[in-house]
């Protein structure tokens, strides 16, 4: 999926906006396969580059990813579709506060992609994830809101969490 990857870049400086992929995609594929995903959730599609990762990394994963830029939800469906995910992967349009209450909770993985999370990002990122899920959370310590988001990481009766990427801005942690 590096033409993705590219293309992201590539339209992040002709769009002058934050689409800033993670670097990292085969890691989630890895991720994916490990944990035999049925269910994924996506917060921040960009251009679908993680979204693809997801559901290569997982054969009989079901991705639902969230955008709210019009421009991205094209040109991610588009990208996913020259990928051969349409069938697997579902780009839903909104804010993440407006789009989650109406997906049915019990998700085997949970990726944070937006900005900077926040504590409110990590509550509804709870119910949605199944006990033993895995949440992967990338931006943090973008700015002082991920703060409470990251002591609550930290608290071993909510979660089992590593710092492990990223020079600890990304964190892969357990629901407990």
């Amino acid at each position: 999926f590096q033409f993705i990857l590219e293309d992201t870049d590539a339209h992040r400086e002709d769009h002058h906006c934050w689409a800033y992929p993670f670097q990292d995609g085969p890691t989630l594929g890895v991720l994916a396969a490990a944990v035999k995903a049925k269910r994924v959730l996506e917060l921040g599609t960009a251009l679908g580059y993680t979204a693809c990762w997801f559901a290569h990394g997982s054969d009989i994963a079901n991705v639902d990813t969230i955008e709210k830029d019009p421009e991205h939800l094209r040109l991610a469906r588009a990208n996913i579709a020259i990928s051969g995910f349409t069938s697997r992967i579902n780009v839903h349009s909104g804010l993440f506060t407006s789009v989650l209450p109406v997906l049915a909770p019990g998700y085997d993985i949970a990726f944070f992609d937006g900005y900077s999370p926040t504590l409110n990002d990590l509550n509804m990122l709870k119910i949605m994830l199944r006990p033993g899920g895995l949440l992967i959370t990338a931006n943090l310590g973008l700015d002082n809101e991920t703060k409470p988001y990251i002591q609550d990481l930290c608290n071993s009766n909510r979660w089992l969490t590593s710092f492990m990427a990223e020079k600890g801005r990304t964190a892969v942690s357990v629901r407990r």
